[in-house]
């Protein structure tokens, strides 16, 4: 059982960008589905999807990573900001800017998850799930 389901698919997908590895394969849940298709939007990652686990009842997600044409990893760096022992809470003109706009923060608001950009221009704050650089 996990405490934090979130930092561990943060960190399977730090380690196989940082070992190459073309895709990544996490436990799926909803809040999941939503991060990688922010990840998706923003151009961190090619793809994402659903498998079903031949050998158990639950699905998969399938995080295909993305690369540079020097085979470097687009994601450089993912932070797990707001943790299951200390939320942290943003409001809508507080939301961080991070590395100076060159990477984004996550954020799980009322209208859904949304990069910061998209949560800026909504008006809305919310809790800070990650920052992806």
């Amino acid at each position: 059982m996990h405490t934090d389901p979130i930092a561990d698919m943060l960190t399977r997908i730090r380690n196989a960008a940082m070992a190459r590895h073309p895709f990544v394969v996490v436990p799926s849940s909803k809040v999941k589905q939503e991060i990688a298709r922010v990840l998706k939007e923003e151009g961190f990652i090619e793809d994402y999807q659903l498998v079903r686990d031949p050998k158990r009842a639950y699905m998969l997600l399938r995080i295909q990573l993305r690369y540079d044409e020097r085979r470097q990893p687009v994601i450089t760096a993912l932070r797990r900001v707001s943790k299951p022992g200390r939320r942290m809470y943003v409001r809508r003109n507080e939301i961080p800017w991070v590395r100076s706009g060159l990477g984004v923060a996550i954020l799980s608001t009322s209208k859904g998850i949304m990069s910061d950009q998209k949560a800026r221009r909504l008006g809305v704050g919310g809790e800070i799930l990650c920052y992806v650089w």
